[in-house]
């Protein structure tokens, strides 16, 4: 039994939108609720949610019933944690703060099992099925799929050559990194900002890769997919839970 085909990263290949959300609450029982919301992917976030490994694993495990393509964000692009990521069962995993073509290339290798990279050979989690799945070892290399995420105008300036890394199968926009670097902290929404994302974003699907961003809202995924963006996620849990709480308070307050 092969490892199982990631219906992500073919969606990506074919040029195929895909819907996300982002989960922050660190909540098995958010994850798996939101996995039956409709969406195509939700990313677990690693970077500034509170979540450590087991949380990840109870997340996926959580939104396994249901239709939504786990995304796990690690932290930062240490091999050693891609690697613990990948064998709890991620199959696709965002990686933040990547400038250079050389980070890109080295997180390809992270991703992989020799002798095209150097992801530690191992059946012992649940990726494997727990050694249950006997050609894993010889088929997930085709089923991992690598998403860096590029937040910075030095980023922005090597864009096209971490594009041409072989591997990457999609290139993630970070705006509220990039606008701080850009200048304008707490404000992507800055024009400059915006014409910075909008020629991100051509530029990468012009390059042959996957384009994907996070926005805030309807309005604006509508806008990064009519840009080119393919996969693009829409919001966060956070912020659903605080405006429909802060909505219904408002809607009480005359009583």
């Amino acid at each position: 039994m092969p490892a199982p085909v990631n219906g992500f990263k073919a969606a990506l290949a074919k040029g195929k939108v895909q819907v996300g959300l982002w989960v922050a609450f660190a909540s098995p029982n958010v994850a798996e609720l939101l996995s039956h919301c409709g969406y195509d992917w939700l990313v677990i976030d690693g970077e500034h949610a509170p979540n450590d490994l087991p949380l990840m694993l109870a997340q996926l495990q959580a939104m396994q019933a249901g239709g939504a393509h786990p995304v796990v964000r690690v932290p930062v692009g240490e091999p050693w944690l891609m690697k613990q990521v990948l064998d709890i069962g991620a199959q696709t995993v965002l990686v933040p703060m990547v400038d250079t073509a050389e980070q890109a290339r080295k997180l390809v290798r992270a991703m992989r099992y020799p002798p095209e990279g150097i992801r530690g050979m191992g059946t012992l989690g649940r990726a494997s099925r727990y050694g249950l799945t006997p050609e894993y070892l010889t088929t997930a290399n085709a089923q991992t799929c690598l998403l860096v995420q590029v937040e910075t105008r030095m980023a922005l300036e090597n864009l096209e050559e971490i594009c041409a890394v072989d591997g990457v199968d999609g290139v993630f926009i970070g705006p509220s990194d990039l606008s701080a670097d850009m200048g304008y902290p707490g404000n992507s929404g800055a024009p400059e900002v915006q014409a910075a994302i909008d020629k991100a974003i051509a530029r990468i699907v012009a390059s042959g890769k996957a384009a994907g961003i996070l926005v805030a809202g309807a309005e604006p995924a509508r806008h990064a997919m009519a840009q080119g963006a393919t996969f693009v996620a829409a919001g966060h849990d956070v912020g659903l839970l605080r405006a429909g709480a802060l909505a219904l308070r408002a809607a009480l307050a005359g009583k």
